[in-house]
C-alpha cells in the first residue's frame, strides 16, 4: 500500500502544483486581465455614445428631410391649384371663342364653330399635357396664333355686315396645323 500512497501523494502534489502555478499565473496577470475589463467596459461605453450621437444626428437629418418634403408636397399641391384654375379659365376662354364665333357667324354651322373650338382645346391640352418646356412653349405660341385668327375673323365678320362669310384664317390654320 505505501506504493500506492506514494503514487496517488505524487499525484496530488502534481496537481497541486499546477494548481498553484495557475493561480501564480492569474495573479501575475490580474492586472493585465482588469485592464482589459475596464478597457472592454470603455469601449462599450463609447460606442453606445457614438451610438447614441449617430441616432441623434439621423433622427435631426430625418426631421429636416420631413420638413422638407411636407414643404415641396405643399408648394407642389399650391402649383396643381393653380395649374388647375389657370386651366379651367384657359376653358372659360376658349368657351368665350365659341360664343363669339357663334355671334359673329350666325349663319356658321353650330357643327364648325364646335370644331374649331375643339381644335384650340386640343391645342390648349397639348400644352398642358407637354412636359418639355420648349415644346410647350412652341404650342402656346400655336395656340395664340390660333385665336388670334378666330378674333381677327371675328372682328372682320363684325365689320362686314351682310356677307354670309366664313371664318378663312380660322379655318385656314385648322387646315395647316393637321
Amino acid at each position: 500500500m505505501p506504493s500506492l500512497y506514494n503514487w496517488l501523494s505524487r499525484v496530488l502534489g502534481f496537481w497541486r502544483e499546477k494548481r498553484d502555478e495557475g493561480l501564480r499565473w492569474q495573479l501575475t496577470r490580474q492586472p493585465d486581465i482588469a485592464a482589459l475589463r475596464q478597457a472592454q467596459v470603455l469601449a462599450e461605453q463609447v460606442l453606445v455614445a457614438q451610438l447614441k450621437k449617430r441616432t441623434q444626428q439621423l433622427a435631426h437629418e430625418l426631421a429636416i428631410s420631413q420638413t422638407k418634403n411636407q414643404n415641396e408636397l405643399a408648394m407642389v399641391k399650391t402649383q396643381c391649384k393653380q395649374d388647375l384654375k389657370d386651366y379651367q379659365q384657359y376653358l372659360q376662354s376658349l368657351d368665350g371663342l365659341k360664343d363669339s364665333l357663334r355671334s359673329s357667324y350666325v349663319h356658321l354651322p353650330e357643327a364648325v364653330a364646335f370644331t374649331i373650338h375643339h381644335h384650340a382645346k386640343q391645342l390648349l391640352n397639348s400644352m398642358w399635357e407637354t412636359q418639355d418646356a420648349q415644346e410647350r412653349v412652341k404650342i402656346e405660341m400655336q395656340l395664340i396664333q390660333f385665336m388670334t385668327a378666330v378674333h381677327e375673323d371675328s372682328q372682320f365678320s363684325l365689320q362686314q355686315t351682310g356677307s354670309a362669310g366664313m371664318p378663312q384664317k380660322t379655318l385656314a390654320f385648322i387646315d395647316t396645323d393637321r
